[in-house]
């Protein structure tokens, strides 16, 4: 069941400050996590007075003082950036932090910071279509001399994009539209998160990718299946349990809903079951957010009591 288990960790960046980011990042790659991730918004969620730290510029420094973990967003939608100059910027992260970067890559939903920074906020079906075109960019000129295309929302004429990454970045697509955004997983993505909003119908969310997969030629197989969630710990069942209401009251919905029926939450032994309730599913990764002030505290319990059971 642990073979090939990836867990990965969202950093601080809403409400704190660069120094807090920069030994949570540490520790978590001192903790042995494969992965640490930021969101990509320039607003904090839900309101834009909200202080957030730009999740491209905190990967990069990230990449600087820490040593194995990947460094991804959770997503980085459409017209926010110029998809070929993202492709240079991720590059030029590959160089930081050599065959760590992993392209996190999504619609988008927040159209107050899309219209407050003066970016396009076309309906979805034509999110999803710049998606399309952004990811078909930045593969190609991550791995070709010249690269020239010419779409309905993006285009490059003869770019160049060098020093180029060691290895292509692997990318990732989250989200759980099925007619539309699962085309794109299957036909691009290394990675498919399914949202921390539909972590209840993963199941099915599962069995629509394979018949996607199957539509577009894709080995299912191929394909890294990760869950967006938050997880909740707790030394004992009572404390477990407070840190269970409080994340109700602060998360409501936003993290999946019912987090007491279908959230990772326990002492150490429950998490490890409910992860492996996950993993039979077919969940091959968790981008997890630890519930508490300090997400380190979590996080080394984490590592000490729950890692060892999938490693």
């Amino acid at each position: 069941m642990a073979a090939g288990m990836h867990f990965g960790v969202t950093l601080p960046q809403i409400k704190r400050s660069w120094p807090q980011a920069r030994d949570a990042a540490r520790e978590f790659d001192r903790l042995g996590f494969d992965s640490v991730w930021v969101c990509d918004h320039l607003y904090g969620v839900p309101a834009p007075q909200i202080p957030i730290l730009e999740g491209w510029t905190e990967l990069a420094a990230v990449g600087a003082v820490t040593e194995t973990v990947a460094l991804g967003t959770l997503v980085t939608p459409p017209f926010f950036r110029n998809p070929a100059v993202l492709a240079k910027q991720i590059a030029t992260i590959d160089q930081i932090a050599p065959g760590r970067v992993i392209a996190g890559l999504g619609a988008g939903w927040f159209e107050a910071e899309f219209r407050g920074y003066g970016c396009a906020f076309p309906p979805v079906r034509e999110r999803l279509r710049a998606l399309d075109e952004s990811v078909q960019i930045m593969k190609r000129m991550w791995t070709e001399e010249q690269v020239t295309f010419e779409g309905r929302h993006a285009s490059v004429d003869g770019v160049f994009c060098e020093p180029k990454p060691q290895t292509a970045p692997r990318v990732l697509i989250g989200g759980a539209g099925e007619k539309i955004l699962m085309g794109i997983v299957a036909r691009h993505a290394d990675i498919w998160n399914n949202m921390a909003a539909a972590q209840g119908q993963l199941p099915e969310k599962i069995e629509a990718m394979k018949r996607r997969c199957d539509q577009e030629g894709r080995d299912f197989d191929t394909l890294e299946v990760s869950q967006q969630c938050v997880v909740i710990l707790g030394a004992d069942d009572a404390s477990a349990r407070a840190n269970l209401e409080k994340a109700g009251k602060i998360y409501g919905g936003h993290m999946g809903g019912d987090l007491e029926k279908i959230g990772i939450w326990g002492t150490p032994q429950a998490v490890v079951d409910r992860i492996g309730r996950y993993v039979d599913m077919g969940c091959t990764g968790f981008l997890m957010e630890f519930f508490g002030k300090d997400t380190r505290e979590p996080a080394r319990l984490f590592a000490e009591k729950v890692l060892p059971a999938f490693r």
